[in-house]
C-alpha cells in the first residue's frame, strides 16, 4: 500500500498545535477543534467589547449636548427667576431690620437735625397706634438701574443741605399773568359741559358760592387759555375776591413771609396731622410748613386732645383754618391749597403738596435741589403706578365708585373729541400721574399750569389724575420731572386715609 500525501494546505487546529511545540521539540500542548474555536470567538468577542466601549462614551456626550440645547432656554430663565426671588427676599429681610417694630422707638436723632420737641413727641405718640410699621420710618428704597442697586432718591450729605439756598429766578415765553375777575351775573349758557349734560338744577346761592369761586370759564375762554403768549389773563379760583375760602388776617400775614412752602390740608374731620421727619434746623428757618383745615376739622382734632398752641401751631405744621369754603365736594376743596398754592402764597418761590393720608420724611431743601435744580425741572411728579392710559384709568375711577360714570364719560368723550391720544407721552414718560406729591417751581408757567389744571378739575371731575396729561400735554411748554413711583415712596411715609370727609352743606351755610 503506497504513502498518503500531504494535503496542500494545513488546518488553523493543525498550525496552532505545531507552535505549541517547545524548544526541546517535544509537544508541550496539543489544541483540539473545539479549543481552537473557543479561543477564536474569545478575541473577536473581547475585540467588540473595546469598540462598543469606544461607542458608548461617544453617545453619553452626544445625548449631553443634546439634552443641553433642547432644556436650556428654560432651565436658564429659572435659574435667573431662583436668583431674583433671592435678591427680592434679601432686600425683604434689610428692610424689616431697619423698620421699627410695634413699640419700638426709633432713633432717628443727627448732628444736624432738628430735635423732637416734647409737644412733637406727644402728636407723634398719638399717632403711633395707627399703621405703627410706616409712620416715622427713615429708611431709603432702592431700586435696580443698568443692573446696579441705588437709592430711589439721590440726596446731599447733611452738611451741603443746610448751606443750600434759593437759585435765581428763569425767565420764561411768559412775562405777566393777569387773574380774572368775576361778574356779578350768572349765565345758564356759561355753565361747565358736565353741568349742562346731568341736567342738574342748582340753586342761587349754591351757583354763586362755587362756580363764582372758579369763574364761570366756557369754552371758548377754555381754548384761549392753552395758547401761550407774554401777556395772558386766565381764571385761576377766587374770581369772587375774598367771599370764600377766608382766612384770618393773623394767618394771611404768615402766608406772605413765606419764600418756601410744604402744605397739605383736611377738610370736613378728615386725616389726622402728621409730624415731618428728618429735616435740617437750616430748612426748618427757611420753608413753611402749613396745613389748611375748615372748623369741622379742627374741632374733631380738638376732641382727640389736638389743639393748635398760642402761636396756631401743632409740633411744626402751622395750622390755617379756613371758613366759608366754595364747593359742597371736600375733594373739590381740597385742590384749593394743592393747585393753587401760588394765590395763597403770593411771595413763595418753591413748594411741596403732600397728601393728608402721607407723613413727609425728607429735607425739603434736599428735594427741591434733587428733583428741581439738578434736573433743571419747574415741576416734579410721580409717574402712575398701574396704567399709562387716561381711558383706562377713567374705566378704573368708575370701577372702585371714585366717580360717577357720567361724569367720566363727559370728561373723556370731551377728551376723545379733541383727539387726545390713549397713551400720551411727554418728554418720553408716560403723561398719567400719581399726584399725592407734588414738587413745583412759583414761576409763571407753571403757576398758568396749576390753573388750567384747577379749572378742568372744577370744569369735570375730582379725579384730578384725569385732566393732568391733557393739560400738560396741551400747554406743551413745561419742563417736567415725571419721576418713578419707589422715589415718591422715598418721600413720605403713606399712612391712608383714617377718616372719611363729610360734605359740605353749601344750602345751610349760604341762608
Amino acid at each position: 500500500m503506497g504513502v498518503v500525501p500531504a494535503p496542500a494546505w494545513t488546518p488553523l487546529w493543525e498550525e496552532r498545535a505545531a507552535a505549541a511545540v517547545n524548544g526541546t521539540g517535544k509537544i508541550a500542548h496539543v489544541l483540539t477543534l473545539e479549543e481552537g474555536l473557543e479561543d477564536v470567538a474569545k478575541k473577536s468577542k473581547a475585540r467588540m467589547m473595546v469598540k462598543a466601549k469606544g461607542r458608548k462614551g461617544k453617545g453619553w456626550t452626544q445625548r449631553i449636548v443634546r439634552k443641553a440645547c433642547q432644556w436650556g432656554p428654560l432651565v436658564l430663565p429659572l435659574a435667573l427667576m431662583s436668583l431674583l426671588i433671592l435678591e427680592v427676599c434679601h432686600l425683604f429681610r434689610d428692610h424689616l431690620s431697619h423698620s421699627p417694630q410695634p413699640g419700638e422707638r426709633q432713633n432717628t436723632e443727627h448732628p444736624f437735625q432738628h430735635k423732637t420737641t416734647d409737644e412733637e413727641s406727644r402728636v407723634i405718640e398719638q399717632g403711633a397706634t395707627h399703621k405703627e410699621s410706616n409712620l416715622n420710618r427713615l429708611d431709603m428704597p432702592t431700586r435696580i438701574v443698568r443692573g446696579v442697586r441705588e437709592p430711589c432718591l439721590k440726596l446731599l450729605p447733611w452738611e451741603e443741605i443746610s448751606d443750600l439756598d434759593f437759585p435765581p429766578s428763569p425767565t420764561g415765553p411768559l412775562k405777566i399773568l393777569h387773574y380774572k375777575m368775576c361778574k356779578s351775573h350768572l349765565l345758564e349758557e356759561h355753565l361747565p359741559v358736565s353741568f349742562r349734560s346731568q341736567n342738574i338744577q342748582y340753586h342761587e346761592r349754591e351757583l354763586k358760592r362755587d362756580l363764582l369761586f372758579t369763574g364761570n370759564q366756557t369754552m371758548d375762554e377754555r381754548d384761549q387759555s392753552y395758547k401761550v403768549s407774554e401777556v395772558m389773563q386766565v381764571h385761576c379760583g377766587f374770581c369772587s375776591g375774598g367771599n370764600t375760602f377766608e382766612i384770618g388776617p393773623q394767618d394771611k400775614a404768615l402766608l406772605d413771609k413765606c419764600k418756601a412752602v410744604v402744605m397739605t390740608c383736611a377738610f370736613g374731620g378728615g386725616d389726622d396731622i402728621y409730624q415731618p421727619i428728618n429735616v435740617t434746623k437750616a430748612s426748618f428757618s427757611k420753608v413753611c410748613f402749613v396745613a389748611f383745615w375748615d372748623e369741622v376739622t379742627l374741632e374733631a382734632q380738638m376732641r382727640g386732645g389736638r389743639q393748635p398752641d398760642s402761636s396756631g401751631k401743632i409740633g411744626h405744621w402751622h395750622i390755617v383754618v379756613v371758613r366759608n369754603l366754595p364747593f359742597s365736594d371736600q375733594r373739590l376743596n381740597g385742590k384749593i391749597p394743592k393747585m393753587l398754592g401760588h394765590r395763597l402764597f403770593p411771595n413763595a418761590r418753591y413748594s411741596i403738596w403732600v397728601d393728608s393720608k402721607s407723613q413727609f420724611r425728607r429735607d425739603p431743601m434736599a428735594v427741591f435741589e434733587a428733583l428741581l435744580w439738578r434736573t433743571n425741572s419747574s415741576l416734579a411728579i410721580s409717574e402712575h403706578g398701574a396704567r399709562d392710559c387716561v381711558y383706562k384709568e377713567g374705566d378704573a375711577i368708575v370701577r372702585k365708585h371714585k366717580a360717577s360714570p357720567e361724569e367720566v364719560a363727559t370728561q373723556l368723550g370731551q377728551y376723545r373729541r379733541e383727539g387726545f391720544p390713549e397713551k400720551a407721552r411727554f418728554d418720553d414718560h408716560k403723561a398719567l400721574a400719581e399726584a399725592s406729591i407734588i414738587v413745583r417751581e412759583h414761576m409763571l408757567l407753571t403757576n398758568l399750569f396749576m390753573c388750567l389744571w384747577f379749572n378742568e378739575v372744577t370744569r369735570f371731575t375730582a379725579r384730578d389724575q384725569l385732566s393732568f396729561p391733557y393739560v400738560l400735554k396741551r400747554l406743551g411748554v413745561l419742563h417736567i420731572n415725571m419721576f418713578p413711583v419707589c422715589t415718591r415712596k422715598s418721600l413720605v411715609n403713606s399712612l391712608g386715609h383714617m377718616h372719611k370727609a363729610k360734605p359740605l352743606n353749601i344750602s345751610i351755610l349760604s341762608s
